[in-house]
């Protein structure tokens, strides 16, 4: 802050020092005056202006200081007081923009908050025609033609599911539920989702369950396992998805593993990034880049990591490392 004070006033320090070797100037001169009196008068003014220039610094710096210093925020109370009248004008400036930026901020947040329920809304009335959907298959007699039909409808759903879950992401705080859920029914649930696609595909399931419940949220977790889930399905031909739970560590460990086309090294670090859809199959354009992103948001918010070991070629395992009991107690309050 100093050198940048000294920075503020060197045209003051330029024109003192101008002064001063204009007076040694004249008393070398003009011979009628004391060249030692002109020496003595440069000393004491120089001291005097140092010491104003200290005065001066830490009355004009105190409000910059203070203005540096303060958090980044919206808070108008922590603008300090300004005293000089240069000072007044920064503070109404600052603080009228503050406020327009909450006025924005309050507009924007109301036009997300109404634009989020009309996307929910418009998802659950589309819910509707969809179960009907869903029921009229069932009077198809034609194998062929109803799990192709079936195939699309699960296709649209998983989508609007996922759509859905997108849209209350920002708000997942406000959803958590914490409670001891049990696995088994859990998967099963999803599995039965997944069915006619599965059949279509020749995958089968194999579930061996060491640990039979972890403590989370049923909905979230259930939508992380379905997104695991629906890639699996989705890379696989003609095999069996292994998902088993077990105890490592002191914690519970989930793991969903494939014998799909598994992941290219060099796209693993990348696979939870918002939109990477993979750069060894880039002509996929039924992959929207958004399923492992919102596990991966999902997941933190509950406190559960993922690890991942796939090799290329040979298939995939996730695996969602629960929190420890000890651990959990600080997001159950949620």
């Amino acid at each position: 802050m100093i050198r940048k004070f000294l920075l503020e006033k060197i045209s003051w320090i330029g024109f003192f020092l101008i002064l001063q070797l204009l007076a040694l100037l004249l008393a070398y001169v003009d011979t009628n005056l004391s060249l030692s009196s002109m020496y003595y008068y440069t000393f004491l003014s120089s001291l005097l202006f140092l010491i104003f220039l200290f005065i001066r610094y830490q009355k004009e710096t105190r409000f910059y200081r203070e203005m540096n210093d303060r958090a980044v925020n919206l808070d108008v109370t922590t603008i300090p007081d300004a005293e000089s009248p240069f000072e007044k004008i920064i503070e109404t400036s600052v603080i009228d923009q503050m406020e327009q930026l909450k006025k924005e901020s309050s507009h924007n947040h109301s036009l997300l908050e109404q634009e989020k329920d009309d996307m929910l809304a418009w998802i659950h009335e589309v819910k509707t025609p969809l179960t009907s959907m869903h029921l009229i298959f069932d009077r198809i007699s034609d194998q062929k033609t109803r799990s192709q039909l079936t195939y699309e409808w699960l296709r649209i759903h998983l989508l609007l599911d996922q759509q859905l879950h997108k849209k209350r992401m920002p708000f997942i705080e406000n959803d958590l539920y914490m409670e001891e859920i049990q696995l088994e029914p859990l998967i099963f649930s999803e599995l039965k989702t997944l069915q006619s696609w599965c059949i279509q595909k020749g995958i089968g399931f194999d579930i061996d369950l060491e640990v039979a419940s972890v403590l989370s949220d049923s909905k979230w977790l259930a939508f992380m396992l379905r997104q695991l889930l629906t890639n699996g399905v989705k890379y696989s031909e003609a095999s069996e998805i292994m998902v088993r739970s077990f105890e490592e560590n002191g914690q519970t460990r989930l793991a969903v593993t494939d014998t799909g086309r598994g992941i290219d090294a060099r796209d693993l670090p990348r696979i939870f990034d918002k939109g990477f859809t993979s750069t060894m199959a880039h002509h996929d354009h039924g992959a929207t880049g958004m399923g492992l992103y919102l596990t991966h948001k999902a997941a933190d918010s509950l406190n559960i990591n993922i690890e991942v070991d796939s090799k290329l070629g040979e298939g995939t395992t996730f695996t969602l490392i629960f929190p420890k009991r000890n651990d959990f107690v600080e997001i159950r309050d949620l």
